[in-house]
C-alpha cells in the first residue's frame, strides 16, 4: 500500500484524516519532527483552530522551513483548513503572525451582520470555467457537490487575481462573501474545507490529489449549474447509554425520560432503539450532514482511557465521513486512580478518538451564573474558555435544554419573555424559558437568553437548542424558542426536540433563521429517514446536500 506523509501537531481530530487516507487505499507515516519533512515525498498538512496558534505551533516546533523547502522542492503538498490558511500571508485573526507567503493575501473575519459565524456546514468549490478548465474536474472536484466547512476567517476571492499568478481557484460563498474554499499550482493543492469530512465528494478529492490526476472529467450527474450557497444541515442524533444488561444501545426519552411505559412487554426497561456504530453508518448512508451522540451514562468507576463512548467514536469514524459530535461527561474529572483529568484533557480523548466536536451542558449553565455573578468578566479557566482556545469555537458546542415557565404578564417575571401564540395551561400569554441541568432534572434561576449569550462570550461555536416541553412530542420544533435564541446570538444555532415528521423540518427553516435541524426518534422508530427530510425540503426550495 503507498504511503503519504501526515503532519500531527494536535490540531484536533486528525483520526478521521488517517481513516479517509486509507479507506482510498493508503498508508499513513505520521512526521513527528522536522526532519522527517525531508524524507516525505508527499506531504498533508491538516489544521483546525486559531491561525496564529497554529503558525506559532509550527515555527517553535521547527516545521515552517521544511514545509517551504517541501513545496519549493516541487515534492506534492496538500493543506486543509489551517493548512490552506497557512499559505497566505497573514489573517486577521492574529495581525501579528506571519504565514508561509505563498499567497501575498490576506484572510478577513466573515461579516457577521447578516449570518452566523462561524461558518459551519456543506458549501460549494466551484471553479471557474474558462479556457483548459471547460467542462474539466480540479482534484475531482464537482461544479454540484457539497464540502464541509468550519471557519470564521477566509481568504476573499477577488475575479483573475490569483488566477494571473497561475493559481487555479475553486470559491464557494457565503452571504454576500465569495472566497477561496480550494487552491492549487502545480504540486501544492489546498482546500479551506475538510475533505476527510465532505462523503465521498471529499474521498474523490484525495483520492485524485494521492494518485497526481489534476485534472479530470466532470460527473454527468455532476454537471448542472449548482446553488452556491449553505446548505440546510439535517443531522441525526444518538442519545447513547447503558440498557438494563448493560449493553451500550440508542435510546429515546419523552420529556427525557427513556425507560418504557407502562402497558408494554418491556416495561420500565431503558428503551433499546440499536447499535450505536450501526445507526450512525445508517444515517450517514441516507445522506445525514452530521452525527451527534449525546452520551447520557455516566461511566462514574471506569477509566477515563477506556470509556466506551472512545471506542463508539473509533469504530464509527472508520466508515462515517461526516462530522461527529459527542456530548456527555466533557470536564474536569478524577479519573478511577485519583488523578485530576482537566476538561481540555478529556476533550482531546474525544478529539483523537474521533470526534471533531464536543457538546458542553450542564457545566455551560454553571458557568454562565459565575460569569454574571463576576461582572460578565471571563474566567478563562471554564471548559468552554479552555477547549476553545487549544482547538478554536467550532469545535465547542453548547447543549441548552429549557423549558416553558408561562406567567400573565411580561411584568410577572425579572425574565425575558416573550408573547407566546401557545397559550399556558390558564390561559397565559407570556412566557420565559428557564435553563435545566442534570438532564433537565433540575431548574437553574437564568434564562435561555442570558445562557446563549454568555457561553458565546465564553467562545463557545454552535448552539445544541433543545426544549423540554417538545422532546419526544412528535409535534414540531419550539419555532418561538428557535426564533428568540436566533435573535439572541451571532454563532449558528441547531433547533432540537420535537421533530416527527420531514415537514417540521421544513417548518423551522422557513420560519426560524436556524443554521441546522436535528432529528432523533423519527429516524430511529422507521418512520423517516433522512433522504425523506432532504427530498422534502427539496421540494419546498431549500438548499441541502444531496446523498452521492
Amino acid at each position: 500500500m503507498p504511503v503519504v506523509h501526515l503532519l500531527d501537531y494536535v490540531a484536533g481530530n486528525v483520526r478521521s484524516l488517517a481513516n479517509a487516507i486509507e479507506k482510498v487505499g493508503y498508508s499513513i507515516e505520521w512526521i513527528t519532527k522536522p526532519a522527517d519533512i525531508e524524507k516525505a515525498p508527499t506531504l498533508i498538512l491538516p489544521g483546525v483552530g486559531h491561525f496564529g496558534h497554529c503558525l506559532t505551533q509550527f515555527t517553535e516546533g521547527g516545521y515552517l522551513e521544511p514545509i517551504r523547502k517541501h513545496i519549493e522542492a516541487g515534492k506534492p503538498f496538500l493543506g486543509i483548513c489551517v493548512g490552506l490558511q497557512a499559505l497566505f500571508e497573514g489573517s486577521e485573526e492574529c495581525p501579528n503572525v506571519a504565514g508561509l507567503s505563498l499567497i501575498p493575501e490576506r484572510l478577513i473575519r466573515f461579516d457577521d451582520r447578516n449570518k452566523s459565524v462561524p461558518h459551519i456546514g456543506w458549501n460549494s468549490a466551484k471553479v471557474a470555467r474558462t479556457g483548459h478548465t471547460n467542462k474539466r474536474s480540479f482534484y475531482g472536484l464537482q461544479d454540484g457537490s457539497k464540502y464541509y466547512y468550519v471557519h470564521s476567517y477566509a481568504a476573499p476571492y477577488r475575479i483573475g487575481v490569483l488566477e494571473a499568478a497561475g493559481w487555479t481557484v475553486a470559491t464557494a460563498k457565503y452571504g454576500d462573501e465569495q472566497f477561496v474554499g480550494a487552491i492549487g499550482r502545480r504540486n501544492v493543492l489546498a482546500t479551506q474545507f475538510h475533505p476527510e469530512k465532505s462523503g465521498a465528494a471529499g474521498l474523490r478529492l484525495l483520492k485524485a490529489f494521492l494518485e497526481g490526476h489534476e485534472w479530470g472529467s466532470l460527473l454527468h450527474t455532476m454537471q448542472a449549474e449548482p446553488d452556491q450557497g449553505l446548505t440546510r444541515r439535517v443531522i441525526a442524533c444518538l442519545d447513547v447509554r447503558t440498557n438494563d444488561h448493560g449493553d451500550l444501545v440508542v435510546t429515546k426519552g419523552d420529556q427525557y425520560d427513556v425507560r418504557e411505559k407502562a402497558g408494554t412487554a418491556a416495561t420500565g426497561l431503558v428503551r433499546n432503539l440499536g447499535k450505536p456504530v450501526d445507526m450512525a453508518r445508517k444515517y450517514y448512508e441516507q445522506g445525514a450532514d452530521e452525527i451527534t451522540f449525546l452520551n447520557i451514562t455516566s461511566f462514574r468507576n471506569c477509566p477515563l482511557a477506556d470509556l466506551p463512548m472512545l471506542e463508539v467514536l473509533r469504530r464509527t469514524a472508520e466508515s462515517v465521513f461526516v462530522p461527529l459530535t459527542i456530548g456527555g461527561g466533557i470536564r474536569a474529572t478524577t479519573d478511577s486512580d485519583g488523578s485530576e483529568i482537566s476538561a481540555l484533557d478529556v476533550a482531546t480523548m474525544y478529539f483523537k478518538s474521533g470526534a471533531d466536536k464536543v457538546s458542553i451542558g450542564s457545566d455551560a449553565v454553571v458557568a454562565a451564573l459565575d460569569f454574571y455573578t463576576n461582572g460578565k468578566r471571563l474566567s478563562g479557566q471554564t471548559a468552554i474558555e479552555l477547549i476553545s482556545a487549544a482547538y478554536g469555537n467550532q469545535a465547542v458546542v453548547v447543549s441548552v435544554d429549557p423549558k416553558r415557565v408561562y406567567v400573565r404578564s411580561a411584568s410577572d417575571t425579572a425574565h425575558t419573555s416573550i408573547q407566546t401564540t401557545n397559550h399556558g395551561p390558564a390561559g397565559e400569554r407570556f412566557c420565559w424559558y428557564q435553563c435545566t441541568v442534570r438532564g433537565g432534572r433540575e431548574s437553574a434561576e437564568m434564562d435561555v437568553q442570558q445562557l446563549v449569550q454568555a457561553v458565546e462570550a465564553m467562545g463557545a461555536g454552535e448552539i445544541l437548542l433543545n426544549c423540554i416541553d417538545k422532546d419526544g412530542s412528535n409535534t414540531g420544533f419550539d419555532i418561538e424558542l428557535v426564533r428568540e435564541v436566533k435573535r439572541c446570538v451571532k454563532i449558528p444555532v441547531i433547533a432540537s426536540s420535537g421533530a416527527g415528521t420531514p415537514a417540521h423540518f421544513a417548518e423551522v427553516f422557513q420560519n426560524t433563521g436556524t443554521d441546522a435541524a436535528l432529528g432523533a426518534g423519527m429516524f430511529h422508530r422507521g418512520e423517516h429517514t433522512v433522504k425523506d427530510v432532504k427530498d422534502h425540503l427539496l421540494d419546498q426550495g431549500l438548499l441541502v446536500r444531496q446523498l452521492e
